[in-house]
């Protein structure tokens, strides 16, 4: 366990899947803490997708692959490369084992940066090999509802840089969305959506693509800030354990998305994959800022 500080904030981070382990300011803890009544992780890194391929199967030149969801890097051991008091860098590379699952070489670097009250996690990508290599990242951490009292139905309010068209994609089944299903997601007057208790119990994700967003704030129920997600990524998702009551939620920048249900075609012909040609880095970032 590595643990960056400043003024404001404390933070760990394992190795073990170069994953967020806690973020506290002060004495309170803003990060989930993986009780696996509810769900046992608290901060994965996605990759090489994001989400679920239809029926854990996906294909590079006619080659059939299985994958289960969200990847294999969430579950191994990156190297610690570097350390100082507030950044972190941690690195994964392609092995025999993985070539099998994800026929592509690839070098993946995770690096955590502390500012004042902001936590910077920076994310790139290389591809080794010598051929185009695709692919899909994404983050997946889980925030305490402020204030939870599961005798009570208010957690509080979401809201967006965008306050008019939103948009989200529906699910149909196995994990996979149907992109016929879109539909408006209404906000309150105040530009603000209301997050209760049952939010997630018909709808499971809000998931948001197209650009629409780069911002996503929580705000308490008495409406003061609690925490704001920005980022660049083209896909976010929201979601929380459905019919669970769970104490938590987690706001997910992604640069790909499952697979739409029935899809049965080439990995590279996948909705909301990245192309990466040989020698060259994916790098991008999201930053969490803690009020």
């Amino acid at each position: 366990m590595q643990t960056l500080k400043n003024e404001t904030l404390t933070v760990e981070v394992s190795e073990h899947g170069a994953e967020l382990q806690s973020i506290r300011k002060g004495s309170y803890e803003y990060l989930w803490q993986g009780d696996p009544t509810f769900w046992g992780r608290r901060s994965p890194v996605l990759f090489p997708i994001v989400g679920s391929v239809w029926e854990k199967r996906f294909r590079v030149d006619g080659e059939v692959y299985e994958m289960g969801q969200h990847g294999f890097a969430r579950d191994m051991d990156f190297e610690l490369v570097s350390a100082t008091e507030t950044e972190l860098w941690y690195k994964l590379e392609s092995t025999e084992d993985t070539l099998k699952a994800y026929p592509w070489p690839f070098v993946l670097e995770i690096g955590y940066k502390l500012s004042g009250a902001s936590l910077e996690v920076l994310w790139k990508v290389t591809n080794p090999g010598e051929s185009e290599m695709f692919f899909q990242i994404g983050a997946h951490p889980a925030f305490n509802y402020p204030g939870y009292d599961p005798e009570t139905a208010d957690r509080g309010y979401l809201a967006f840089d965008k306050t008019e068209g939103l948009e989200r994609v529906g699910f149909k089944e196995k994990g996979c969305v149907d992109p016929e299903s879109a539909c408006p997601l209404t906000l309150g007057e105040d530009g603000l959506l209301p997050i209760r208790s049952e939010t997630f119990d018909s709808i499971d994700t809000i998931v948001l693509q197209d650009n629409q967003v780069h911002k996503v704030a929580f705000f308490k129920p008495d409406h003061s800030p609690y925490l704001t997600v920005t980022f660049d990524a083209p896909v976010v998702a929201i979601w929380s354990p459905p019919k669970r009551n769970a104490p938590f939620f987690c706001i997910e920048p992604w640069f790909g998305r499952c697979d739409r249900a029935y899809f049965t075609g080439e990995y590279k012909d996948r909705d909301w994959v990245n192309a990466l040609a040989p020698g060259a880095t994916f790098v991008a970032s999201y930053t969490i800022l803690m009020q």
